[in-house]
């Protein structure tokens, strides 16, 4: 296990593995990095690294598909894991493992480095150099609303009274040099943060990292409790405190060896049209919305910075990889504590975070004597609708434990033979609905309510599979397998 504390260098990890594409010729500045990144994911081909981009200064790199499935089938997960700290053969289920267990230990706190031991300040652009039009950043989709500055940086904010400093990912689009406009959800941390300061009547600070340590991009970019601080989590997932700088115009701390910090401020009134954008369900953008503009005041970076990216859509990209761990992590937490037998919970890539697992061990019932499937059924839909995450899984499954979640091929063959077509769900009403699910009309949307469903299919006996680990006697197995190839 090792933590990598830069983009850098987690970069060349990769590459010694053989997990990066290096693009060397000189690609346009439009889509074309955008259309190899989003075909990379389609295909799962290394990451593509970006030499040379048009209409940028020679040196100015792009870096996309930071934390999508590993080009190395034997370890699917690697990109992910090893931003964490963790093995790059770590499976899905031991990362949602590692991410729930740091929630119940000690925060590690940052600590704070001079500007002059800061990699993120080597270079300091101030006023009419402080642009965005000197960055490498391309279209994501051809439909899209205008180019995206923020598809897998942070943004920091603090609260007025600077007791919760809040580092997240939300899309950002580039409206000129000089400012921005970025989608601020109320229920969302940033939104909670950014309502205080309209309340005071004043523009939020803030400072958007592109490139900081792997670990808080992915952190950035999962669910974790209120009031928490990410880096205290970051810390923690580290084994070490994350160095961080102050800004150089704003009261705010930055990660200290991020690739560029652009800092400035956001308007107190939704004042600029954002979107469309093609999102993670998979579909091309359509329609857009007033949101806050972003003034850019400062910029600074790196020598030579990479920009990294997430070309979200169909799977599998980041979004069906780090954030899908993040929210089922979130599930299983709230259902341990909830005191509810949990073996472990999966959202499957290829559902585009529109299914979550739930699996449970084969002696649940010794466990949780006297209660039925239904009722058992009933109670995790309770536990989880109430949390913030669940906002945006309208599907849940409680499965038993006898195929591998993670193997989408029997979790096809598992739900479409156990769960039943009218009955053995539990329905709930008037559920919280945001747009982002593609499941919903529009009805639904308007009124931010729909229903969601947990499906029960727990099986009361459990059946043996006509499969070669269960349909043939032990010594027959060993000894195909021991004349296998013949």
């Amino acid at each position: 296990m090792k933590y990598y504390g830069d983009l850098r260098s987690i970069i060349t990890a990769l590459d010694e593995m053989g997990d990066i594409m290096h693009v060397h010729r000189e690609v346009d500045g439009d889509f074309e990095p955008s259309a190899i990144t989003r075909r990379s994911y389609e295909i799962q081909s290394p990451a593509p690294l970006f030499h040379k981009v048009a209409g940028v200064a020679p040196g100015f790199r792009l870096f996309g598909a930071p934390a999508a499935l590993s080009s190395r089938s034997d370890m699917p997960y690697a990109r992910v894991a090893m931003s964490l700290g963790l093995a790059p053969e770590s499976t899905g289920p031991e990362i949602i493992e590692a991410l729930s267990a740091a929630r119940f230990k000690p925060g590690i706190p940052p600590v704070r480095v001079e500007s002059a031991q800061a990699e993120c300040q080597q270079n300091i652009l101030r006023g009419a150099e402080a642009n965005l039009d000197r960055f490498p950043i391309p279209f994501a989709h051809d439909k899209d609303g205008g180019r995206y500055a923020n598809t897998w940086g942070t943004l920091i904010v603090k609260t007025p009274d600077g007791k919760w400093v809040n580092w997240s990912i939300a899309r950002v689009m580039k409206v000129d040099g000089k400012r921005m406009v970025g989608l601020i959800v109320p229920s969302q941390h940033i939104g909670q943060i950014w309502t205080q300061w309209v309340a005071r009547g004043e523009p939020m600070p803030y400072a958007l990292v592109q490139g900081p340590a792997p670990a808080i991009s992915c952190v950035s970019g999962i669910p974790i409790p209120a009031n928490a601080d990410e880096a205290d989590y970051i810390g923690t997932l580290a084994g070490e405190p994350v160095p961080v700088v102050k800004a150089i115009s704003l009261d705010l701390d930055v990660p200290a060896t991020a690739e560029i910090v652009i800092e400035g401020h956001v308007s107190i009134e939704r004042d600029y049209q954002e979107g469309p954008y093609g999102e993670y369900g998979g579909y091309l953008g359509e329609g857009s919305s007033a949101q806050p503009t972003f003034h850019v005041e400062t910029i600074t970076h790196r020598h030579d910075p990479i920009w990294p990216m997430s070309i979200t859509g169909r799977p599998t990209d980041e979004s069906h990889t780090l954030w899908a761990m993040g929210l089922a992590a979130d599930a299983l937490t709230y259902l341990r504590e909830a005191e509810l037998p949990i073996k472990t919970t999966w959202i499957p890539e290829d559902s585009t975070v529109h299914w979550l697992l739930v699996v449970m061990p084969e002696n649940w019932r010794e466990r949780l004597p006297g209660v039925s499937s239904e009722a058992l059924t009933q109670r995790i839909g309770e536990v989880l609708f109430k949390t913030d995450a669940m906002v945006f899984i309208p599907k849940v499954y409680v499965v038993d434990d006898d195929f591998d979640p993670t193997n989408l091929r029997e979790v096809v063959w598992a739900l479409s033979t156990r769960v039943h077509p009218v009955g053995r769900r539990a329905v709930f009403e008037d559920q919280r609905v945001i747009r982002l699910p593609q499941c919903y009309d529009e009805a639904e949307y308007v009124a931010g309510k729909g229903a969601k469903v947990v499906f029960d299919t727990l099986q009361t006996k459990r059946h043996l599979h006509a499969s070669f680990a269960q349909g043939y006697p032990e010594e027959v197995r060993q000894r195909i397998l021991d004349n296998w190839p013949e």
